[in-house]
């Protein structure tokens, strides 16, 4: 496969380039060793696609991370508490989640857990491959990354999409480069207060 475009957001790019650059450079590595071509396996079910052969997201995403496992890319998780009251939420934001749970439910409220889980992370960068529904793109860039940036496990998150090209020869449904691209940008400069790089790729 190939990198088609880059969008570096809040300087996310440039920052990989100065303080991680062999990690920007196994991500490149790793999108040039996977072969698209051998992953059209899904045949579709839709009326308008019928009979026609699909890339299979679930085979790329498994190639990406035996790929990236090998580099040393591994599964994250942060771990919060939230509760009802917007009060104590903001009061709790930025405490370790002991803290958070004990505050939250001394002022006499329930602690619930939660947690924001990103596929790769390694050296303070997190990297998601997403094949899947669009609003599981939103949420990686909107919530997920911002999360991990926020509690200090992350210094930039890096995105990788399908071109709208590659997006096509697939199941309907999966988010693309240039809708993303989109919204980004749409929601102005600042926004989300985190650094990101968009990657779209295509075989």
């Amino acid at each position: 496969m190939k990198i088609s475009e880059v969008y570096s957001h809040l300087n996310g790019l440039e920052y990989l380039l100065v303080h991680h650059k062999m990690l920007w450079e196994e991500i490149t590595s790793v999108v040039q060793a996977i072969d698209a071509q051998a992953m059209k396996t899904k045949m579709s079910k839709e009326v308008r696609m019928a009979g026609q052969m699909k890339y299979s997201p679930t085979e790329i995403n498994d190639a990406f991370r035996s790929h990236l496992g090998d580099l040393g890319w591994k599964e994250s998780r942060v771990s919060y508490w939230v509760t009802r009251e917007q009060r104590l939420i903001r009061q709790t934001l930025n405490m370790p989640p002991d803290e958070q749970k004990r505050v939250i439910e001394a002022a006499g409220q329930e602690a619930i857990f939660s947690y924001n889980q990103t596929d790769f992370v390694k050296d303070r960068v997190a990297l998601e491959v997403q094949f899947g529904k669009y609003a599981f793109v939103a949420y990686d860039l909107f919530v997920k990354h911002l999360a991990f940036y926020v509690s200090d496990t992350i210094d930039v998150g890096v995105e990788v999409l399908p071109m709208k090209s590659m997006q096509q020869q697939m199941s309907s449904g999966p988010g693309y480069y240039e809708g993303e691209l989109y919204n980004v940008i749409r929601n102005g400069r600042g926004v989300p207060a985190v650094p990101l790089v968009l990657i779209g790729i295509e075989p």
